[in-house]
């Protein structure tokens, strides 16, 4: 029998909630909602979390460019998501949502841009 306590992150409430695996069984008391009882169990087997970070960009105003994750990655992931992210550099002029890695780690999650910049050239 595994417990964890945890606090739901799903909504505003953050609800404390209490999951318990038995023999491949879960159960979740604490939330208020039916979305606390599938974090809950999601953060128990399979923890993910989307990666915000910068890049290096050329030729812009700034010389980082924010990014993040499209989608959520397994917690297990981030340190080699971002080995790769600090790899890259980029070049002005970029778009909010413009993709500057695609399907990294074969994740089928891209890295995309969350601001636009323009070129100083």
């Amino acid at each position: 029998m595994e417990t964890k306590k945890l606090t739901c992150i799903v909504c505003p409430l953050g609800c404390h909630v209490e999951i318990t695996k038995n023999d491949g069984t879960f159960n979740v008391t604490g939330n208020k909602c039916p979305r606390g009882e599938k974090y809950a169990i999601e953060e128990m087997t399979n923890p993910t979390r989307v990666v915000p970070t910068t890049v290096v960009i050329k030729n812009a105003s700034l010389s980082r460019l924010p990014v993040k994750t499209s989608k959520p990655v397994p917690k297990k992931d981030i340190f080699k998501v971002m080995e790769l992210i600090n790899q890259v550099e980029v070049e002005a002029p970029i778009k909010t949502g413009d993709i500057v890695i695609e399907n990294i780690l074969g994740l089928n999650v891209n890295i995309v841009a969350t601001r636009s910049m323009k070129s100083v050239i």
